[in-house]
Formats: structure tokens, sequence, C-alpha cells
């Protein structure tokens, strides 16, 4: 049976993928299960200096989800190199890092220092973090400077580039092609939904920034939407993400067209999520005799 699926240039042995933020710096997952098993791993979001993110509290489970507040909490490119790149070194799977910065410099910057470093396959543009140049709208809201930041950053690095995009994406047609002109190579959808939650016995909201993101089972069927209506407009491979527990919700984002599935809150929940997921697309193949997973990429359109 061939796992394999081909994102443009880059080949991930099969279409399971960690997702950022939610399998730390790769090696806290190592408990857990062979990471050495996955299509890729996904390191956290780095940005040039050390970030202390947001204060507590910053996590807030909800009926079939989970609100997140870290704030892109996060070491630093110098410490993750010193500290985790080690580790990293003795794996054979793929490894994708999240990068995102204040300024266009900034994510420049980190994308120069991780172009350098062999290990590491891809990088991912979060692109949904406040621009604090244009007085924190995210960068995603602003083409000019979105234009200005991919380009700056394709000419830096000679990874493989991925956009990740949320739902806070207004124009997808402008936004895709001005990414697709840009350099980017692939993309990851979606991050979080904007959500709120509040505290009936203080009365006050239960983050100290009001609003946090939704993630989980509770966004799936709109994940899937997105990547289903994004797979009609570009050519680009797409990472399906958002919501994935189990098998058939991997199965469902590979059939309308997605060319690999990210897990992230279910490994919350559940480290070993990603395997299960994986297996459970083996067995599925089996019993339909399909052979190649890439004969189902696509099939429901």
């Amino acid at each position: 049976m061939n796992l394999s699926v081909h994102l443009g240039r880059l080949v991930l042995q099969n279409p399971v993928v960690l997702t950022s933020g939610t399998c730390g710096y790769g090696k806290e997952m190592q408990p857990y299960l062979d990471l050495n098993s996955l299509g890729a791993i996904t390191v956290k979001g780095l940005s040039l200096f050390p970030w202390p993110g947001n204060p507590p509290p910053r996590i807030w489970e909800t009926k079939a989800g989970l609100l997140n507040s870290i704030g892109l909490e996060n070491k630093g490119v110098e410490r993750f190199l010193e500290e985790d790149l080690p580790f990293l070194e003795g794996l054979t799977t793929r490894v994708f890092v999240n990068i995102w910065g204040r300024t266009v410099d900034e994510y420049v910057a980190v994308a120069r220092k991780l172009n350098e470093v062999k290990r590491i396959d891809a990088l991912e543009l979060n692109l949904s973090c406040p621009n604090v140049e244009k007085g924190g709208a995210t960068f995603i809201a602003d083409l000019e400077v979105l234009k200005r930041l991919v380009g700056e950053v394709r000419a830096a690095t000679e990874k493989f580039l991925i956009a990740k995009l949320g739902p806070q994406v207004c124009d997808w047609e402008t936004t895709v092609a001005l990414l697709e002109e840009g350099g980017v190579e692939a993309l990851s959808i979606t991050n979080s939904f904007p959500a709120l939650v509040i505290d009936v016995e203080r009365m006050d909201f239960v983050f100290a920034l009001k609003t946090a993101g939704l993630s989980g089972p509770a966004i799936k069927p709109l994940a899937l939407k997105m990547v289903y209506d994004l797979v009609g407009i570009t050519k680009l491979p797409v990472i399906g993400m958002g919501g994935i527990t189990t098998a058939e919700d991997a199965l469902e984002f590979l059939l309308v067209g997605a060319k690999a599935v990210g897990i992230g809150t279910a490994s919350l929940v559940v480290p070993s999520s990603a395997i299960r997921v994986l297996e459970g697309i083996k067995q599925y193949l089996f019993r339909k005799g399909i052979t190649d997973v890439e004969e189902i990429i696509g099939k429901v359109r």
C-alpha cells in the first residue's frame, strides 16, 4: 500500500501531520507515539526573540471544542536551535517549523536563520499575527503588506513554503492568487476560529484578551467546507485541519481534495491520536481494495 503524498516538490511518507502549537517542539510527544511513523511534525510558532504569550488562563474547554489564548508563547529561534534541533536531527520524518513576527523584518530574520538548517524541510507562515507596524491588524488583513511579507520571506529562504490561513480571510480568491504569485507552495487550512466565553460566576470574560481561538470537533464541518472551497480555486496543495479526531474525519478532508491532514487539538486529549488516525486510514484503504492513498484525494468534488 502506497501512503505517500506529493505536496509539490515535497513528498510525505503519509498524509498525517502534527499541527503547530499542539506538539510542542517535537520531543514532548516522544513518550506517546513514534514520530517517525508520521508524514510530518510542525514545530510550534517561533519568533525572532522569546515571547511570553498571554496571561493565564490560556485554555478553556467547551462543548465539542477547546478555546485557547496562548498568545504565541515560545522560546525564540536561537534557543530552539540550541535546545531542540539536536532531537529533531535524530528523526527521519519531515519537520515543518511555524514562524511568525510582529513585523515583516522579524519574519524575514527567522526565515533566514532557519534556511541554514538542513534538517528543517518546510517553513509555515502564520499569517494571523498582529502587525505592530500597522496598529495591530493581522498580516492577512492588508494585502499590500501580505504581498511584501511573502515576497521578502520567499527571497530569504529556499525552504518549502507553506502559508497557514484562517477564517479571518475576507477575499479568498485574491488572497490565494497573491500567495501563489509570491512563491508560497502549499496552504494549511484552517487556523482556529475567533470565539468568546464568559465566566458567569465572576460575571467577566474568561480570557484577559476577551476573545480566544476555538478548535476541536466543533469546527470540523466549517473547516471541511473551507478546504473544499479552497481546493476549487487553487492548484496549490492543501493541508486540511480543524477538528480532526478520527480516521473518518481525516478521510473526509482527503476526499474533498486535501493532500494531507493535520492533527491538533486531538493530540491534547489523546497524544497518540495521530497514529490512530493513520492506522484507520490504512484500514479503510485495505477494506476498499485501494492500494494508493492518492486515489481517494479529491474523489468527492
